[in-house]
């Protein structure tokens, strides 16, 4: 089994910054992908980004594309999703995701983490 356990999410500002860190922990072999979901409320959960082990990344996000970052520290088994410029919009629970392969489908999903929320204020 793999544990993960986000951290970093918080309160900012519109143009403001955070990075959420996700720990994995356990059997590692199956954080062959290391993803982003994200939900907002009365939405449902969608992809933000992923990353393979030894950092192949897709962004599933348009509205994302440019102002976020997603990367690992495979060392670590821990990814990161650097998220700048958030707007109001950006406003969610944001979940970090892990298993062989890299699906933007929730139902693909093998482990998931807690979630973390963030809150974007204008």
């Amino acid at each position: 089994q793999l544990q993960l356990v986000e951290s970093g999410g918080g309160s900012v500002q519109a143009g403001g910054s955070l990075r959420l860190s996700c720990a994995a922990s356990g059997d590692t072999d199956y954080s062959n992908c290391m993803a982003w979901f994200r939900q907002a409320p009365g939405k449902e959960r969608e992809a933000v980004a992923s990353v393979y082990r030894r950092g192949s990344s897709r962004y599933d996000l348009d509205f994302v594309k440019g102002r976020f970052t997603i990367s690992r520290d495979d060392a670590k088994d821990t990814a990161y999703l650097q998220m700048s410029s958030l707007q109001p919009e950006d406003t969610a629970i944001y979940y970090c995701a892990a298993g062989g392969w890299c699906s933007p489908n929730v139902v693909d999903v093998r482990f998931w983490g807690q979630g973390t929320q963030v809150t974007v204020s204008s």
